[in-house]
Formats: structure tokens, sequence, C-alpha cells
């Protein structure tokens, strides 16, 4: 059982650091375009895939958390 906890306090250091490795790539991508005056262009590049995340992420929450195929079947 130790070694069980052990393995999910791993994973879950694991994942934590991933995260925050992925927060300061992002925070030192948008401070890259900020200074050489492009954030607004990539701005509006993404907001179009932004919107479609979105929407995608509402179309699934309004569907309920299971997944079913459009014959009803799981």
């Amino acid at each position: 059982m130790e070694t069980y906890l052990n393995f999910m306090l791993l994973r879950f250091g694991v994942a934590a650091g991933g995260l925050v490795v992925l927060a300061l790539a992002a925070f030192a991508v948008a401070l890259t375009l900020k200074r050489r005056g492009r954030l607004d262009q990539a701005r509006r590049y993404a907001d179009p895939a932004v919107k479609a995340a979105l929407r995608a992420a509402a179309r699934r929450l309004e569907n309920g958390s299971t997944t079913r195929r459009r014959d009803g079947r799981r």
C-alpha cells in the first residue's frame, strides 16, 4: 500500500510540475510577443480557435458527462 501511495504522490508531483512548466512557457511566449508588439496580432489569430474550443466544451457539458453516440448507445 505504501508503494502505491508513493507512486500516486510521484504522479501528482510530475503532473503539477508539468503544469507549472507549461504556465511558465505560456508566460514567456506572451511576454516575448508583447515586447515585440505582436501580442494583439496573436490574439486575433488565436481568437477563432479559442471560441471553437469553448463552444465544443459547452456542447459536451450540455450533453452530460457520459459520451453517447447519435444512435443513443454509449
